[in-house]
């Protein structure tokens, strides 16, 4: 989803030269492809959007695979930048790297501060990593390795896997199977109540290039809408917009998750850029698009 985004915004500048690789093409993980990979492409820019990602099920399910591909995959790609004379990188993370009881709106010098929320700990770890990996390249070999921290995404290309997808597209497959299928109600995990903020992926690429741009300094930048909304909420306004008239079940056995990751997004908006795309908007398109 990122990648294609940042793809798009690239081509829509009028770029031109992409060097791009399929999973199924380029297995980031293993390192020898990887070396040989950069060996031949001789690349400039690197935009470090690869990982495995999931919602709050997959996260606690697959700890162990979640713990080993992303500190694979961004070791080897910065290290080969490194070793490979890349003019400058751009590593992306997660806005879950942040302590489970952060002050809220989560500001860039909270990270390492408290303990991480449980259920995506192993990702949080993985992602902290390449926070670090980039800084210590940056202090030891004078590499122009940056990070920024997008907070929760949406938009094409996600994934509506129920078993893996993230909160949003899996309640507007929900939603739209629960309409299409006539049942009398859907079941959402948790309470409703923990609040969380949703950017689509255009605006993420947009900040992408603007950062790649602009930005060249140690430590990440976090990049968010600066708005939230609880679960409840974000359920209700997909429930109208795809029009099912049928009831919204808490499943309150299940875990909600960190209380609210609203992103303190003042570094960001100090150096010129801002998010312009609404959620109620832009959802009624990519859901209006789904049909």
């Amino acid at each position: 989803m990122v990648g294609s985004a940042v793809l798009r915004r690239l081509q829509k500048e009028g770029f031109k030269n992409f060097i791009l690789r399929s999973a199924k093409e380029l297995d980031l993980r293993v390192q020898r492809d990887v070396e040989e990979f950069f060996k031949q492409e001789k690349l400039d820019y690197v935009f470090l959007a690869a990982a495995k990602v999931g919602g709050i099920l997959a996260n606690n399910t697959y700890r162990a695979e979640f713990l080993y591909d992303n500190p694979m995959i961004q070791n080897n790609v910065i290290h080969q930048s490194y070793v490979h004379k890349v003019k400058k990188l751009l590593f992306l993370g997660s806005s879950c790297i942040y302590p489970k009881h952060a002050p809220q709106p989560l500001k860039e010098e909270y990270l390492l501060t408290g303990e991480l929320e449980p259920t995506n700990e192993p990702y949080a770890i993985a992602k902290i990593a390449g926070i670090k990996m980039c800084d210590a390249y940056r202090d030891q070999y004078g590499c122009n390795f940056i990070s920024a921290m997008p907070t929760n995404l949406y938009g094409p290309n996600d994934n509506y896997d129920l078993k893996t997808s993230h909160v949003l597209p899996a309640l507007i497959r929900k939603f739209h199977e629960a309409k299409t299928e006539n049942k009398p109600f859907v079941e959402v995990w948790g309470t409703g109540a923990p609040r969380r903020e949703f950017m689509h992926v255009d605006d993420l690429a947009d900040a992408c290039l603007f950062l790649m741009e602009k930005y060249d300094k140690p430590g990440f930048v976090n990049v968010g809408t600066g708005v939230d909304v609880t679960i409840k909420e974000l359920a209700e306004m997909i429930r109208e917009i795809v029009g099912y008239e049928g009831e919204i079940e808490w499943d309150t056995s299940k875990p909600d998750g960190t209380p609210r990751k609203l992103m303190d997004v003042s570094r960001l908006d100090e150096m010129g850029w801002e998010s312009q795309i609404d959620l109620k908007e832009r959802l009624r398109w990519e859901i209006e698009d789904r049909r």
